[in-house]
C-alpha cells in the first residue's frame, strides 16, 4: 500500500519536553500512519531563533535531511554553513556524522527528517557527553563520564553460579 505524505494534511505539534532554546513543531507521519519497519520520517518545523535536537550523532542509523522552505545554520564536525530550500544532507554513523540545525532567519525552516530504524540505535552527544540507548522499552541517557571494559565488574562470575558448576 503506498501512503502519501502531505504537510498540508498533517499539524506538526510542537515539542514541549525540552528547554526553550530547543523547540521545535515535529509529526512522525510515516510511523504513526504506516507500517513502517526501517524508516522514521517526520517533517519538522524549525521556529526562528530556535535549535533542533542537540548537536549528536547516531551509531546504528543513517540520517537524511531535504529542506522544504526557510533556512538554517548546520553544525557538523567540519563546521558551520548554510542550508536552505532544495538541500539534501546526509548523516552517516558515528562521529563525522555528527549534527545540529539552528535557524538564524526570522521564518520557520521546514525539512523532512528521514532516518533508518533498525530498532536499536545509540546516540551520543559530544557537547554534554552523554549517550542515549534508543528502542523499545529503552530510551536511556546517561553521561559518557567512564569507559568500562567489557568484563570490568564480571570478576565473580563464579560466585553467581554458587552451587551450579559441577566437573563432569
Amino acid at each position: 500500500m503506498a501512503y502519501i505524505m502531505c504537510k498540508e494534511q498533517k499539524e506538526l505539534p510542537i515539542n514541549h519536553s525540552g528547554p526553550e532554546d530547543f523547540r521545535w513543531h515535529r509529526s512522525k507521519w510515516l510511523t504513526d500512519s504506516a507500517n513502517a519497519s526501517q524508516f522514521d520520517v517526520g517533517i519538522v518545523s524549525l521556529d526562528p531563533d530556535r535549535f533542533s535536537y542537540p548537536y549528536h550523532f547516531h551509531y546504528g542509523a543513517e540520517e537524511l535531511f531535504v529542506i522544504l522552505s526557510g533556512s538554517a545554520i548546520l553544525r557538523t564536525p567540519e563546521g558551520f554553513q548554510e542550508v536552505s530550500q532544495g538541500d539534501v544532507i546526509f548523516f552517516e554513523t558515528g562521529a563525522t556524522g555528527a549534527h545540529q540545525l539552528y535557524n538564524h532567519t526570522d521564518t520557520p525552516c521546514q525539512y523532512v527528517d528521514l532516518y533508518t530504524d533498525m530498532g536499536i540505535d545509540v546516540c551520543e552527544y559530544p557537547d554534554s557527553g552523554k549517550i542515549n540507548a534508543i528502542g523499545e522499552n529503552l530510551g536511556q541517557i546517561h553521561f559518557k563520564k567512564q569507559n568500562a571494559g567489557y568484563f570490568e565488574g564480571e570478576e565473580n562470575v563464579r560466585e553467581k553460579w554458587k552451587g551450579h558448576l559441577t566437573k563432569k
